[in-house]
């Protein structure tokens, strides 16, 4: 029998009093025992805040992208052991490839972002500066930085890898220790994987902690610097958000709890259509995809009250073609609930949904005769021909096979339905209509975390109903918790205190490492382009001389590019535009000439140019004016090992001293 170890300041520790017997879902057989209640969760939580998160934060955003990078990559090599272990808990070698291989990816683009999208730095930018004062010597700044506590992770049984990666992933990259308390019953498959990446090396001391079992008194201790996040049911979150210490110490605590998630067959979508033949394999895919044991699992089905037959037989098809058995099995398309337990409370709320709505398919009683062994169902489709006066069927979350098909009369009444469930973390629309994709969007956007529509268009690229992506938000309001999780970097904030910070540009600079117009420019130093990487410090500038705009230079670049535009061209037509005061020179002109009075035209250190952000043309040029160029280093991101990004603040003012156009230029530059 397996002994399920929690990871406990540094030590591996055995199951001990009150440890919980684990059973397969296949075989019903005792595989493992699991949990401790002399475990010191104190201590933990004073091993992560002392020893964890000093380590972490001391490294920059890219120092954890690459850490999270390479244990996903040894995860990757090693996750025969965890398909392996996964069997056991009901799961197909194609549920595998959802959580352990859906785990890693998700680490891994976490580790891309925050390499492309966070700085190389220990302090997070979050927006542009704010100019406070009218001489521009007093801004204000928004910045995220880490949390100094520590972030409890308490997960559900039906993805013990992905479950865990996908939260500690941003934990890590935020420079937060993280304390994971994965469910009992699969906590064999999260132990496995964090022996995995406690044995890779790569993770600082005290960056990741197991709690295989119960958390003990934890809640009561911790205060404003930690974070809770609970996935599971509603029940039990319940509990957990109304512990009185993480009420009085307003602790950050994030549920993604039951969603009665539904999706429906828009009107133009009948028989014979692509939309269709799709919609019934995304029905019958989420009923049986980890057996149903998916907490964004289709539930309710919505189709015009004309297609309820059509949908109801193709689904029944789908389903009866679904091979239910050992996981272990290559033949196998679905196999077992998590466990016995599991199975009883699935058949309850059936039996419940059934009250409301008609049995069409999967007969429990007679699968049960066939193959009594472990925890085993059918999937079971319902009907509910009078969805609005039903209540079950909207409020009641059998986790498993199971789902309920319900008529609707128009795009409205199928929205009405669609929000019955007062919150879900996704709403899938099946539709090649436009406009019922915006109605529904209008009329229930808010009562979901995500909305996916899906056609003949997207059909080949798309995910799936079922999919959280990292890039986009998981969560959802009402039932399904008001949380959020994934979404690209605002998962990584979720773990980071937003602070609003106010000084001069100097002070501002300092603090984000990022150079403010207004701070301290030095120009006594080599032309910039003719410096390394990393010789450039933020503030080295360039200054320019002057150029005169000519008439025939605006008339040679209009014929060149074939831009005539009359403002160009036609000096009465353009003084009768509010914006000019006669025939203008174009701003692709002015930042052409930009480029060559800051350009250093030898082989140097400049690689590549790679784009400009956040261009504006603040005032026309003339023929006549003169213009000249202040280049600034703005910020750097090193990009490897041979060269970095460097960001340029560019301004361009007239013979006046007036801006007439700004931006950001991006190169490449060699160390």
């Amino acid at each position: 029998m397996r002994q399920v170890h929690s990871f406990a300041a540094g030590a591996w520790v055995p199951p001990g009093s009150g440890a919980r017997s684990i059973a397969s879902a296949i075989t019903g057989d005792v595989i493992a025992e699991a949990g401790n209640d002399g475990l010191d969760v104190q201590g933990m939580r004073a091993y992560a805040r002392d020893i964890g998160g000093p380590a972490l934060r001391a490294m920059t955003f890219h120092d954890r992208a690459r850490i999270l990078k390479a244990l996903a990559l040894h995860l990757r090599e090693h996750r025969q052991v965890l398909y392996d272990l996964s069997f056991d808990t009901g799961a197909t070698q194609a549920d595998h490839l959802i959580d352990v291989d859906g785990g890693i990816g998700t680490m891994l683009v976490f580790a891309s972002k925050g390499r492309r999208e966070m700085p190389d730095t220990q302090v997070y930018l979050d927006g542009t500066p704010e100019q406070l004062g009218r001489s521009g010597q007093f801004h204000g700044q928004h910045i995220c930085t880490p949390l100094q506590g520590v972030a409890l992770h308490i997960n559900a049984f039906n993805f013990p890898v992905w479950g865990m990666l996908e939260k500690v992933a941003p934990t890590l990259l935020a420079g937060v220790p993280a304390i994971v308390k994965p469910a009992t019953a699969t906590s064999y498959v999260t132990e496995a994987c964090v022996r995995l990446m406690m044995d890779s090396g790569l993770l600082p001391e005290g960056a990741l902690q197991l709690v295989s079992g119960g958390i003990g008194g934890l809640l009561d201790h911790l205060d404003c610097q930690d974070v809770v996040t609970f996935t599971g049911s509603a029940d039990t979150a319940r509990v957990l958000r109304s512990n009185a210490n993480l009420l009085s110490n307003a602790v950050r605590f994030t549920a993604e709890q039951d969603s009665l998630n539904a999706s429906i067959l828009g009107p133009d979508a009948g028989p014979g259509t692509p939309e269709f033949d799709l919609f019934i394999k995304e029905v019958q895919r989420e009923m049986t995809a980890k057996a149903g044991q998916k907490c964004t699992a289709i539930r309710r089905i919505m189709v015009p009250g004309a297609q309820v037959q059509a949908v109801i037989d193709a689904i029944a098809e789908r389903l009866g073609k679904v091979t239910i058995g050992d996981p272990r099995d290559k033949a196998t398309k679905m196999g077992a609930l998590v466990s016995s337990a599991q199975k009883i409370d699935v058949l309850e709320k059936a039996i419940e949904i059934g009250a409301e709505a008609e049995h069409v398919f999967g007969d429990p009683e007679a699968f049960a005769m066939a193959d009594s062994r472990g925890a085993f169902l059918p999937p079971m489709l319902f009907h509910c021909a009078h969805p609005d006066a039903a209540q079950a069927v909207h409020d009641v979350e059998a986790f498993g096979p199971v789902s309920t098909v319900m008529p609707y009369r128009d795009v409205a009444h199928a929205a009405e339905l669609l929000n019955r469930g007062k919150g879900s973390l996704v709403a899938s629309v099946i539709t090649h209509d436009r406009d019922v994709a915006r109605e529904i969007t209008m009329a229930s956007a808010a009562f979901h975390g995500r909305l996916y529509f899906n056609n003949r268009d997207s059909m080949s690229e798309a995910t799936g109903h079922g999919a959280p992506l990292p890039h986009m938000v998981h969560g959802g309001p009402g039932r399904a918790g008001g949380g959020e999780e994934l979404g690209g970097i605002r998962a990584v904030k979720h773990y980071m205190q937003r602070t609003a910070v106010q000084g001069s540009p100097d002070i501002l600079t300092a603090i984000g490492q990022r150079w403010v117009p207004g701070a301290i420019e030095t120009s006594d130093k080599p032309h910039p382009f003719t410096r390394p990487f990393g010789e450039l410090a933020l503030g080295d500038t360039f200054n320019s001389l002057s150029r005169e705009v000519t008439l025939d230079d605006i008339e040679t670049f209009a014929h060149f590019t074939g831009d005539t535009f009359y403002a160009h061209m036609d000096d009465d037509a353009a003084k009768a535009n509010p914006f000019f005061p006669g025939r203008v020179a174009h701003g692709y002109l002015l930042l052409s000439f930009a480029a060559g009075l800051f350009v250093q035209p030898d082989p140097g250190p400049v690689l590549a140019n790679t784009g400009l952000d956040s261009l504006r043309f603040m005032k026309p040029v003339e023929a006549g004016d003169s213009i000249k160029v202040r280049l600034t280093v703005k910020a750097k991101t090193p990009r490897n090992d041979e060269y970095g990004e460097v960001r340029w603040h560019v301004t361009l003012t007239n013979q006046d001293d007036e801006a007439v156009a700004e931006y950001e230029l991006l190169t490449m530059n060699a160390y």
